[in-house]
């Protein structure tokens, strides 16, 4: 008997910095998401599509939970319940080093609860810890809530990342194929540029500048050059909040500029398939991240 073709919307909840993209990015196997050791790295909700033999998932990367400081934080906050309402199963990534779950496992799961989803706990970072702490934290979390599987995961070490995809499609019902077989994300190429730009900053920048960082390309064409090779002209500002700000994301002599743009180059040369010409400025834009026209950009469509 052949095995029926199963879909579904998976929602990744979790606080900041759990490593919520970094799992996506692995299951699917193409950079959709910016990964930086830095908190409320995730601005937008983001979809990633991972197709397998009898199933499509599609995957919703959700802005890490925060107590929010600005408009911006407010609506990443939003979003990241909101699209969880509507999925058919959510997963709960947590870190093993955690001894207890504090106030953001705490709030996201008690919306889980309210919710009565379907939910896999994932735990990330096991590699950091030895196997009796990431056993009491089973423990702890099963007297929560009735999860459909929980799992001890490592992102680093690839450590049990295909066993979520296989709880995952145990848990979708019978469906089609929502997206064609060769996509593995909804982004535009010019969302993932920009994306790769602020990863990059995001990687390079002292603590206090990444959050006030706003990325937007300006041009992209694409062009044979004089040997008649195809290469991508792109050019790409960097907002920032401050024009302290902007002399560190330049830095001296233009320095770091220089430096973020040549790790993204780098990396969009290897997405797009083809040479980049990347052209990068930086431009003050004061308090943009309470900016109602500006913000409104990153919040959820209904």
């Amino acid at each position: 008997m052949e095995e029926k073709f199963k879909s579904g919307f998976v929602s990744i909840l979790g606080r900041t910095n759990v490593g919520k993209s970094s799992i996506i990015n692995n299951l699917v196997g193409e950079k959709v998401a910016a990964i930086a050791n830095k908190p409320q790295t995730t601005r937008t909700v983001i979809r990633a599509i991972v197709n397998r033999k009898h199933s499509q998932i599609i995957f919703i990367d959700t802005p890490g939970i925060h107590k929010p400081k600005s408009k911006l934080g407010d609506v990443m906050v939003e979003n990241a319940f909101e699209v969880s309402k509507d999925v058919d199963v959510v997963v709960l990534v947590v870190e093993a080093t955690s001894n207890e779950i504090g106030k953001g496992d705490r709030l996201i799961l008690d919306k889980i609860k309210a919710a009565k989803k379907k939910t896999i706990l994932v735990i990330n970072k096991i590699d950091l810890v030895d196997k009796a702490r990431v056993a009491k934290l089973i423990d702890l979390y099963k007297n929560e809530y009735d999860f459909a599987s929980i799992i001890p995961v490592s992102t680093v070490k690839n450590i049990n990342l295909d066993a979520i995809l296989d709880e995952i499609e145990k848990n979708l019902k019978e469906g089609p194929a929502y997206y064609d077989i060769d996509e593995y994300t909804d982004q535009t190429t010019r969302q993932l540029v920009e994306e790769t730009i602020r990863e990059k900053a995001l990687r390079l920048l002292n603590e206090e500048v990444p959050h006030g960082i706003l990325v937007e390309v300006e041009k992209m064409k694409r062009r044979k050059t004089m040997e008649k090779e195809p290469i991508y002209n792109i050019d790409a500002t960097i907002y920032c909040l401050r024009e302290s700000h902007k002399g560190i994301i330049i830095g001296k002599n233009g320095s770091m500029l220089k430096k973020i743009g040549t790790y993204a180059r780098e990396d969009l040369e290897k997405m797009l398939g083809i040479k980049v010409n990347l052209k990068l400025w930086v431009k003050v834009k004061s308090d943009w991240i309470n900016d109602a026209k500006i913000v409104k950009n990153f919040k959820l469509s209904k």
